[in-house]
Parts: structure tokens; sequence; C-alpha cells
């Protein structure tokens, strides 16, 4: 199992040729180059990637919420990732039912295509910078929003997927790319739609108890 990416100098595979040229379809094409069966399991990428996975796991895991019509079921792995990255882990540890769960390499690829469209504006600027929020103390604090994003998943709302998953995204390229900037610019997005996610959800609540408290 290869302990990092493919080299950028190798040759294109089939993959990355079928894929735009933005930075989510290189790197999904890259996981699918590392793991080349039809399926690949989060345990696989978590080990096989080092220090790039929690990045890569919570990118490859918020990719369906901008979507429409996908089931958004990824939110426990993502809050486990989230706040292993929270505590401080340079590497992922998965329990093993998470670790057996498999992704199809044409749904990766399919996603990645889709969703490039979307974040194309944001992936022209990406470029390693060092700063502090690709430090440590940054990538704890990317860990912590992560659980935050997991929870807005977990709970049913109207609205309340989209936007903090889109912060969460920002946020994970700019972890991937070592991109200080993209990372900040993700850590605002993943807050203000967090925030959002709330007080859909808070509101949502409110009606609800006013409704029971009129009928009954």
């Amino acid at each position: 199992m290869p302990d990092n990416l493919p080299p950028a100098s190798l040759p294109a595979s089939p993959e990355q040729a079928a894929c735009p040229a933005s930075t989510i379809s290189r790197v999904v094409a890259e996981v699918a180059d590392a793991f080349p069966g039809e399926r690949i399991s989060l345990g696989d990428i978590a080990q096989g990637f080092g220090e790039r996975a929690f990045g890569l796991l919570i990118l490859l895991l918020c990719l369906p919420s901008l979507l429409p019509g996908m089931a958004t079921v990824f939110g426990l792995p993502m809050l486990l990732l989230g706040a292993q990255m929270g505590i401080g882990l340079r590497t992922p540890r998965l329990p093993r039912f998470l670790a057996r769960r498999t992704i199809r390499r044409t749904d990766l690829l399919r996603l990645a295509s889709a969703s490039s469209g979307t974040l194309g504006r944001v992936e022209r600027f990406l470029h390693p910078h060092d700063g502090w929020f690709t430090s440590p103390a940054g990538e704890r604090l990317a860990g912590w929003l992560t659980v935050y994003t997991a929870l807005m998943l977990i709970l049913p709302g109207p609205g309340t997927n989209g936007p903090p998953a889109f912060g969460t995204i920002v946020m994970a390229l700019g972890i991937v790319e070592q991109d200080n900037r993209v990372t900040g610019w993700g850590v605002g997005l993943s807050i203000a739609g967090n925030l959002l996610a709330t007080g859909i959800l808070a509101a949502i609540c409110l009606f609800g108890m006013a409704a029971f408290t009129w009928l009954f």
C-alpha cells in the first residue's frame, strides 16, 4: 500500500484524463490511482495517505452533500475524523466498521466532475502557503469545525446540509494542498454555514414548540 500520493510527474491515468483538470478531480483521481479496485475503503485511504488522509477523507465524505438527491450518510465518520483532528492526531484511526465502508471509484469520479464546477473559482487560488491555519493549532480548529458540520449533516432539517458542507470542503481543500489562505476562507465559510444551519434548526424547533402549544 502506498505511503504517499503518486508523484505528479507520472503519466496521467485514464481516470485523470477523464476528469477535468481541477484540484478536486486531480485529488480524486490520485486516490483512484492508488487503489485500483472497483471499491475503495475508508480504511485504505486512512492508511495509505498518512497525514494527508484527514483532508482527503473529509473532502470525499463532504462532496455528496453538495449534490441534490444524494443521501448524506457520512456524518458519523466525519464526526470521528473531526474529533481526532481536534485532539491533535496526525493520522486517522477508524474503527473497523467504518474502515470497511467503501466508496465506488465511479462514484468518486462522478462526484469530482459534478462538484468541481461549483468550486472552480476557489480551486484557482489553491497554492501551498504556510501560515496559522496550516499549523497544528489551525488544524485542530478545522477538526472541531468538521465535528460541527457533521452534526448538521446528521440532524434533519431543510437547507442544513449544503452551506456547512461547502465551507468544510473549501477548508479540506486548503488542508490537502497546505494552503493557509484557502483553509482560512474555508474556516470562515464553515462557521457561517454552520451558524445558518443552526439558526434554521432552532427556528424549526421554536415553530414546532409554538405549534404544539397552540394545538394542545
